[in-house]
């Protein structure tokens, strides 16, 4: 079963850092993209943060580039996002997402 667990979430100040971590099982990571998307408190959708490539190469969306750096070490099957100068805005709930599954979300909470 194809499995992506997210973690590393929490209460954050603004300004502070954090380091989100998710895990994949199931299936062949390293040629696989890995998302990372937020859902702000109240909101329905999950935006698109970060696109991982298996390459390595990134897309971010503008409201995080510069702040967030998205990573990948296939050997773990893990996936890495580095979260910078966080801002109220970030508070959310974030996934990590491949193959169309979705894990279980962490909070990021940042105050202000």
């Amino acid at each position: 079963d194809v499995q992506l667990q997210a973690s590393g979430g929490g209460l954050v100040q603004t300004g502070g850092s954090l380091r989100l971590s998710c895990a994949a099982s199931g299936f062949t990571f390293d040629d696989k993209v890995i998302s990372w998307f937020r859902q702000a408190p109240g909101g329905n959708e999950r935006q698109l943060l970060v696109r991982l490539n298996s390459d390595g190469a990134t897309w971010y969306t503008p409201s995080v580039k510069g702040r967030f750096t998205a990573s990948r070490d296939n050997a773990k099957n893990t996936v890495y996002l580095q979260m910078n100068s966080l801002k109220s805005d970030d508070t959310g709930v974030y996934y990590c997402s491949a193959l169309s599954y979705w894990g279980q979300g962490t909070q990021v909470t940042v105050s202000s």
